[in-house]
């Protein structure tokens, strides 16, 4: 079979598989690697230590280096739902939010099986043994750039992929293939022209002028891959989202114009989501946890990374009639790391009730950080 013909087929299995954006890139060397090596060396990357190691600095370098007889690479794109089909509900109680992708299945065992399916269907059609590597946001390569260069669209303002027909919206996956196929023209244009929307709408102001993203900053990065304590000054600006953050995609245009409202239907929300009630959240035993988010992306924040952002959240809608639940997990949550940011969101919400309820966690508190926070929230609503 021809390169051309190889390639028809790959694509057209690929889309049966649900993978609506397809492109093919060669495996040379990302031409933008200093880019990353430079967000790198300013600590923009936050705490996740990985991207900075040696070894996966280098496979980002080349991706001949994952692969040595890679001739190919095979980029894909999986839509999920558009994150204003699901607007607030009506409720008195305060509600969090989570991010699209993350509304149903768990998009790295979904896209693993696809992935896998496509691999074994190039062998087939190949006639031949192929080697392949696969990743599912999962590996160390740039693949928003390997998604440009396949023609797949262009990195936005906000560091995402826009497609100019279908927005952004997309999870992206790629085979490394140590096969020829025909590769596509990338996307040179830059279609933000003088858009700032996304810019001026962050609300902790983490996109930078390279199109890169201060990670210390992001919402995203602070209630997911942050494992410690949310720093003070950007508490109150987390407002509802508890998991991820959408707020950069919302505000764009492409994304108003041509993102469908549904996407992969496994991504498509469980029960209990996109919204959840933050009073009843913040008593999920660690069992009730487990069981609610098995097979969603949520479990990768971890409970007391869940509970912590969704005590934040609390502080922030600052309504009296969370103390109930904020003073239950202030007095009985055995994380010190949620019940810190318990405390926090009490001292937010602040008044008589909000003083006597810190008075009696100070006096029985066993955790230093955590006493620290309770007389810092003392010491605010003192002022």
């Amino acid at each position: 079979m021809d390169t051309q013909e190889l390639t028809r087929q790959v694509k057209y299995k690929a889309r049966s598989l649900g993978f609506s954006l397809v492109g093919v890139t060669h495996p040379e060397p990302p031409p933008h690697l200093e880019v990353y090596q430079h967000w790198l060396a300013l600590g923009r990357h936050g705490t996740m230590d990985y991207l900075a190691r040696p070894d996966a600095v280098a496979r980002r370098s080349d991706p001949r280096a994952i692969l040595p007889e890679c001739q190919s690479i095979l980029v894909l794109g999986i839509p999920y739902s558009n994150p204003q089909s699901q607007p607030a509900p009506a409720a008195e109680s305060p509600q969090g939010r989570v991010a699209a992708y993350a509304w149903g299945e768990d998009d790295h065992e979904l896209l693993k099986a696809r992935v896998r399916a496509l691999a074994d269907f190039i062998e087939e059609a190949a006639g031949q043994p192929v080697p392949n590597r696969w990743y599912t946001d999962t590996g160390p390569i740039l693949e928003r750039e390997l998604a440009q260069r396949a023609g797949l669209g262009w990195i936005g303002k906000n560091s995402m992929l826009i497609n100019p027909e279908q927005g952004s919206y997309y999870l992206l996956a790629e085979i490394l293939l140590g096969i020829e196929l025909a590769a596509d023209e990338p996307v040179s244009t830059d279609h933000c022209g003088s858009c700032t929307r996304c810019i001026e709408a962050c609300p902790t102001d983490c996109i930078l002028p390279d199109r890169t993203l201060d990670a210390n900053r992001c919402i995203s990065y602070l209630t997911i891959e942050l494992k410690s304590e949310i720093p003070l000054e950007l508490r109150d600006q987390l407002g509802e989202w508890i998991f991820g953050c959408d707020v950069c995609q919302v505000v764009c245009p492409w994304n108003e114009r041509f993102a469908a409202n549904a996407g992969e239907p496994a991504f498509s929300p469980r029960a209990g989501l996109p919204w959840v009630d933050l009073e009843a959240e913040l008593k999920l035993s660690p069992q009730d946890f487990n069981a609610k988010f098995k097979g969603s992306p949520v479990k990768r924040a971890k409970r007391r990374g869940y509970l912590r952002n969704v005590a934040v959240a609390l502080g922030k809608a600052g309504q009296a009639g969370s103390l109930p639940a904020l003073s239950d997990c202030l007095l009985s949550e055995e994380e010190p790391l949620v019940r810190r940011h318990a405390a926090w969101a009490i001292g937010q919400i602040g008044g008589d009730r909000a003083v006597d309820i810190l008075r009696e966690a100070a006096a029985n508190e066993g955790d230093a950080e955590v006493r620290n926070e309770i007389q810092s929230a003392l010491a605010a609503l003192a002022e």
